[in-house]
C-alpha cells in the first residue's frame, strides 16, 4: 500500500504546528473543529484527506491565517487521480458510507494491481509507465477507505454487474485474482457489501449507467456521475433523491450478497 503523499504529510504537519502555536491539545482542538480526535490524528500524521469544512473550522480556530487554506489548495494535484474525479475523492475520505454501481469495470476501491493496471492500458491515450504507475497506486490507496481499522469505519456498498467479470479484462490471470479478491474483501470487511447484477436481468434501474452515493459525517448526501473525460459533483436534493430511488432498486434487483459470494465462488471454480 502506497505511503501517504509528501502533501498530506506537509499539511498535517502545518495543522499541528499551528495547534501547538495555539496551546490547545489534539482532544481540545478536535472538539473546537467538531470532528474527532481520531479524525484530526489522522490529519496531522498525513494519513487522511482534510475535507474543506475541516480547513475552514481549522482555519477559524487557528487565526484565519490563510496558510490552511493555501496549503490545501495543492493537496488537489493528486497524482494518478483524473482532474474531474478529484473533489469526489476528497469527499470519499471522510464519508461515513459509499454506495456504488457499476456497469463498466470493477469499482476502483476493489480493484487488483493488476486489474488496474490492464485497465488503464486498455483505454487510449496508452499512459507511459511513470503515468501508469501512479495511477495504480493512487487507486490502491484508496482502498485503505475500507479498513476496518478506521474510527469509525465507513459503511461501504457495491453493486457490479456479471458482464463486468465475465469481460475477462487483462486475460485469465488477471481475472482469477480478481475474482480472489473479491472473495477476500467479502470474507474480511464486515463494513462492505457486494453484490452481483446477473447477466439476465429483464427489469433494470441502471439502464442509464453508473451510480455513486455517499453520505457525509453531518448525513448529508452527494451523488456523482461520470462519463468520457469528464466528471460532475451532484448536489441538486432531487436529483440526489433520484440517485437513490434507482440505487435502493438495484440493490432488490441484484444478486443478495450471499447469492453473490456464491455466483463469484462458481465463476473462480470455472477458471
Amino acid at each position: 500500500m502506497p505511503e501517504s503523499s509528501d502533501s498530506l504529510r506537509t499539511f498535517g504537519a502545518v495543522v499541528q504546528a499551528l495547534r501547538e502555536h495555539a496551546g490547545l491539545g489534539r482532544e481540545e482542538f478536535a472538539e473546537q473543529v467538531r470532528y474527532s480526535k481520531h479524525t484530526v490524528a489522522s490529519v496531522e500524521q498525513g494519513r487522511r484527506m482534510p475535507d474543506p469544512a475541516f480547513v475552514e473550522r481549522a482555519e477559524d480556530v487557528l487565526g484565519n491565517t490563510g496558510a490552511l487554506r493555501r496549503a490545501a489548495a495543492h493537496l488537489a494535484r493528486q497524482p494518478g487521480l483524473a482532474a474531474w474525479f478529484r473533489q469526489w475523492a476528497r469527499m470519499e475520505q471522510v464519508a461515513i458510507s459509499l454506495h456504488t454501481y457499476e456497469c463498466r469495470v470493477v469499482p476502483g476501491l476493489l480493484q487488483t494491481e493488476a486489474y488496474a493496471r490492464a485497465v488503464s492500458l486498455s483505454v487510449p491515450p496508452i499512459p507511459d509507465e511513470d503515468e501508469l504507475g501512479q495511477r495504480v497506486a493512487a487507486r490502491l490507496a484508496r482502498q485503505e477507505l475500507m479498513s476496518t481499522r478506521r474510527k469509525p469505519p465507513s459503511y461501504f456498498s457495491f453493486i457490479i454487474e456479471e458482464a463486468v467479470l465475465e469481460r475477462y479484462t487483462g486475460g485469465d490471470d488477471v481475472t482469477r485474482e480478481q475474482l480472489d479478491h473479491l472473495l477476500d474483501v467479502i470474507d474480511g470487511h464486515w463494513n462492505v457489501d457486494v453484490q452481483i447484477m446477473p447477466l439476465r436481468a429483464p427489469v433494470h434501474a441502471g439502464l442509464d449507467g453508473p451510480i455513486r452515493l455517499l453520505e457525509t459525517p453531518e448525513n448529508r448526501w452527494f451523488a456523482y456521475s461520470e462519463g468520457q473525460q469528464n466528471g460532475r459533483l451532484i448536489t441538486d436534493l432531487k436529483e440526489i433523491s433520484l440517485v437513490q430511488q434507482r440505487y435502493a432498486k438495484l440493490r432488490s434487483q441484484a444478486l443478495t450478497p450471499e447469492d453473490s459470494r456464491g455466483l463469484l465462488e462458481r465463476m473462480r471454480g470455472a477458471l
